[in-house]
C-alpha cells in the first residue's frame, strides 16, 4: 500500500525488499509463508496501479540477483533446500510499456540451461532503463583504462517484451 501511496505522489523510484528468501534448508517449512507474505502483496500493487490508472507509467520489477535450482539440495528429507542458480532466474514486469501476460525465454526441462531466446541481465538493465526513457550507452564514461555505464559496457534493448 506504501508502494502504490508513494507512485500516486510521483515519487520516482520505489525499492521493496523482502530478505529471507535463501532456503538452502527447510524449504518446505519455510518457503510457503514467504510466498504468502510477498504474492498477494504483490498481486495487489499491480492491481491498485491498474486500477487507478498508474500501471501504464509505471514499471513494476519483481526479481532477485540470481535464480534457484528446481531440484532439492542435499537429502531429499524434510531440510531439503535448494541451492543458488546463476543459469537461469526469473524476473517478471508490469506496467511501463512491457507486454502483459507475455513470457519471454525458457529453460530445458529441468530449469538448469536457457534454451531460447537468453536475456542477459545488461539485456534486462537496458531494457528496464529504455522504459523509464533512459539510454544507457548515452551515460558512458571512461574511468581507469576502460568504460563504464549503467549496463556495463554490454547490454540490448529486448524489444519483443515492449508494447
Amino acid at each position: 500500500m506504501l508502494a502504490r501511496r508513494l507512485a500516486e505522489r510521483d515519487v520516482r523510484f520505489i525499492s521493496i525488499m523482502h530478505d529471507g528468501w535463501d532456503h538452502h534448508t527447510n524449504i518446505a517449512l519455510m518457503h510457503p509463508p514467504d510466498c504468502k507474505t510477498v504474492d498477494q502483496p504483490s498481486a495487489a500493487l499491480v492491481s491498485d496501479l491498474k486500477q487507478r490508472g498508474l500501471l501504464k507509467d509505471t514499471l513494476v520489477m519483481w526479481g532477485s540477483e540470481f535464480g534457484r535450482t528446481s531440484f532439492a539440495q542435499g537429502v531429499l528429507d524434510a531440510n531439503a533446500g535448494r541451492d543458488h542458480h546463476g543459469n537461469n532466474f526469473v524476473w517478471w514486469l508490469a506496467g511501463g510499456g512491457v507486454k502483459p501476460g507475455f513470457t519471454y525465454g525458457e529453460t530445458d526441462d529441468f530449469s538448469y540451461n536457457p534454451v531460447t531466446p537468453s536475456v542477459e541481465i545488461h539485456d534486462m538493465h537496458a531494457t528496464m532503463l529504455y522504459t523509464l526513457g533512459i539510454n544507457h550507452e548515452g551515460l558512458t564514461y571512461h574511468s581507469q583504462g576502460r568504460d563504464f555505464r549503467l549496463t556495463d559496457v554490454s547490454g540490448r534493448i529486448v524489444k519483443e517484451v515492449l508494447t
